[in-house]
């Protein structure tokens, strides 16, 4: 299984642990064991960054490179480390989304997370229409930017008619 499909399979199961133990009926476990997860969390952000300090010292492009990574990039999500600042991965996700499809995405904003979106779809074949085009930058968002609070994605602005073009039709 790759490693990140893994990664997500295991934040699925911690999910759903936190939820079996918020629904534990003693208030003093629930109270225990959300404190005992976050002291881990706060050990091992700690540990990161320091660990993220110390590859930076030595200023060889370590840190962009463990970034670049599937499965650190999330970690280093997780923990606020990512090298890169969310706009940067927003717009990195939307580059690589694109590449392939016949269309145009206007960044409007990014502001406290969220994300907003105009597209534009330009062409009729394969993952050009709008439909399949949202789709696509959707999954790039979720995937390049999975720390994005919301992503509101706007219907592109109506096209003007010339008014030759009507007089043209009605004659």
């Amino acid at each position: 299984m790759p490693a990140k499909q893994e990664f997500q399979q295991r934040l699925k199961s911690i999910e759903r642990l936190l939820g079996e133990i918020d629904a534990a009926a003693d208030p003093n476990l629930r109270s225990t064991a959300r404190e005992l997860v976050q002291l881990v969390m706060d050990l091992h952000g700690a540990g990161l960054e320091r660990m993220l300090e110390l590859i930076r010292s030595s200023d060889d492009g370590v840190v962009e490179k463990l970034g670049r990574d599937e499965l650190v990039s999330s970690l280093l999500i997780l923990y606020g480390l990512h090298p890169l600042d969310l706009e940067t991965r927003v717009a990195r996700a939307l580059e690589k989304a694109l590449r392939p499809h016949e269309g145009e995405v206007e960044l409007l904003g990014i502001q406290d997370g969220v994300v907003r979106l105009r597209i534009h779809a330009n062409g009729h074949g394969c993952g050009s229409k709008p439909e399949a085009l949202k789709e696509i930058v959707e999954t790039a968002i979720l995937n390049g930017a999975p720390d994005v609070e919301a992503l509101i994605i706007e219907d592109p602005k109506p096209s003007l008619v010339q008014i030759g073009m009507l007089q043209g039709a009605a004659l």
